[in-house]
């Protein structure tokens, strides 16, 4: 038993060196214009991203949430440079929906002094956050980057096995949405193999 917080503690660090290997290339790509990724997305993931972060802290996550509070912080870092460099910028009125759902949970955490509601509507917008991806991952699949979500699903298994407390407030985030992530790459994989790519002359 002495053993399992070395063992959490592996397991924390190596989410977050999944972190870092999944969003380097990634943000490469956004920076050289081959990843096109959505703005409005990338933008409802950060906000939720932090506030569960804050919330999995509060119902005594431990080290297990720190690979989320850095992903969060990183996350927020790509709504920036993907809204500055090449993102698709292309937003519906749902979209603003979505954002204001995901920035609704801070205050119903306080109202309420609940974490878990806060963790669970913003798990389901983060969950819904990936509806303008994917609507634009089915148009233009290779504008996204299967790769960089394949290992968030992978990250998001490690963060589950270390967190140090298991409650649906620690748990729920990390493995909906690293459920979402295997779906997502799903989606971008049949699409390409349905859509040949198409080179454009230099």
């Amino acid at each position: 038993m002495e053993d399992i917080p070395t063992i959490k503690a592996v397991l924390s660090a190596l989410a977050l060196i999944l972190t870092f290997v999944a969003f380097y290339p990634y943000i490469r790509s956004i920076l050289r214009e081959e990843t096109k990724p959505h703005v409005f997305s990338w933008m409802i993931w950060a906000a939720g991203t932090v506030i569960v972060f804050f919330a999995q802290l509060a119902d005594g996550a431990g080290i297990g949430a720190w690979p989320i509070g850095i992903s969060g912080v990183i996350t927020f870092f790509v709504a920036v440079l993907a809204l500055a460099k090449s993102a698709d910028k292309s937003i519906v009125p749902i979209d603003w929906v979505f954002l204001a759902l995901a920035l609704s949970a801070l205050p119903l955490w306080f109202a309420t002094a609940n974490p878990f509601l806060a963790v669970f509507v913003l798990t389901i917008v983060d969950l819904l956050g990936f509806g303008p991806s994917v609507r634009k991952a089915y148009v233009s699949p290779y504008e996204e980057n299967a790769l960089f979500f394949a290992l968030g699903a992978l990250r998001n298994g490690f963060v589950v096995a270390a967190l140090e407390n298991y409650s649906w407030t620690t748990v729920l985030f990390p493995a909906a949405v690293g459920i979402a992530c295997v779906m997502f790459v799903a989606v971008i994989l049949v699409r390409r193999k349905t859509m040949p790519r198409v080179i454009r002359p230099s």
